[in-house]
């Protein structure tokens, strides 16, 4: 009989197993968190993956092909994946869209046009985000889209998922909220230490040059000054009397440290470093995540990461 009763249960158990949600994320960030909150119960779809650069992302007929049988698609918003709108058109997409970063309140660019006083080194670049407009590339617009580079915009990224999972399977719902908030007391805790690790250092010594303006919201946090050598999008070029014009500021505001990320080329970092002395820090993970066995591979890590590497090259 308990032989027939396994039987019989392993029956229904198969006719009972529901087929995992098939969702999409835009990018390797946002892929792991709907990961961390969709967990056994999603089958995940990445389209930039590990240290793929969103802003130059050129979509693929596969990346259409995935978009079309999925159920539900996470996007960052704000303006980050501008070649989208089109390949959800072509795919034929006919699926949920959750905006993650939807309740975030957006940094503006525009603050740096206005000189901003509390960020004294946006004012000297906020022509870089011109470069967008002018070359045909990449226009985000006033907002800032990297939200994530902020824990505490993090953790709206996991109830936004969260709840988008909930809604697009009631079934799971209550195992995506639980999920969430074990997520979520992790990045809160992180929030904490990470205040905690850059309050530490002196005011004057929070200053970091890294490739692209990917940080802004890492630097409100968190008060670090970053220095972006090119602007907001990663293929914006400064000319050579921008060059300059970073470098005499480098050595003006005597910034300890600059970095290199994981999608940007090292050259112009290098260059600074080399005319004004500051030391080269690590490489930091700004809009990708690292593959799997590097030091970023999960958006936890990359944080930690992150925060380490900023610390050791900004202590005395």
């Amino acid at each position: 009989m308990a032989v027939a009763g396994l039987c019989l249960s392993a029956v229904f158990g198969v006719a009972h197993a529901a087929e995992p949600l098939k969702v999409v994320a835009s990018f390797s960030i946002l892929g792991d968190i709907v990961r961390e909150v969709g967990g056994k119960d999603v089958s995940l779809t990445t389209l930039v993956g590990p240290d793929g650069d969103a802003h130059e992302y050129e979509p693929t007929p596969g990346d259409a092909k995935k978009l079309s049988a999925a159920q539900v698609l996470f996007v960052n918003g704000l303006d980050f994946e501008t070649w989208l709108p089109k390949l959800t058109k072509a795919s034929g997409f006919a699926g949920k869209t959750v905006v993650a970063s939807q309740g975030v309140t957006p940094r503006k660019f525009a603050q740096a046009a206005a000189g901003d006083k509390h960020d004294d080194h946006d004012h000297d670049h906020d022509h870089d985000h011109d470069h967008d407009h002018a070359d045909g590339h990449h226009h985000h617009g006033d907002a800032d889209p990297h939200a994530w580079q902020n824990l505490a915009n993090g953790v709206i990224y996991a109830r936004n998922v969260a709840d988008g999972l909930a809604a697009a399977d009631p079934a799971h719902a209550e195992a995506y909220r639980q999920r969430a908030a074990a997520y979520i007391t992790r990045l809160q805790a992180l929030d904490t230490s990470t205040k905690a690790t850059f309050a530490a250092i002196a005011a004057d010594r929070r200053k970091v040059v890294t490739s692209h303006d990917a940080f802004g919201y890492f630097g409100d946090a968190y008060g670090v000054s970053f220095i972006p050598a090119m602007g907001v999008s990663t293929d914006a070029e400064p000319s050579a009397g921008e060059v300059a014009r970073m470098i005499e500021q480098v050595k003006r505001d005597k910034v300890p440290a600059v970095f290199v990320e994981n999608i940007s080329s090292p050259k112009l970092v290098q260059q600074i470093a080399r005319e004004t002395g500051a030391k080269v820090g690590g490489t930091l993970y700004s809009d990708a995540l690292s593959k799997p066995g590097q030091p970023g591979a999960t958006y936890l890590e990359m944080f930690e990461w992150n925060v380490r590497q900023l610390a050791a090259a900004l202590q005395p």
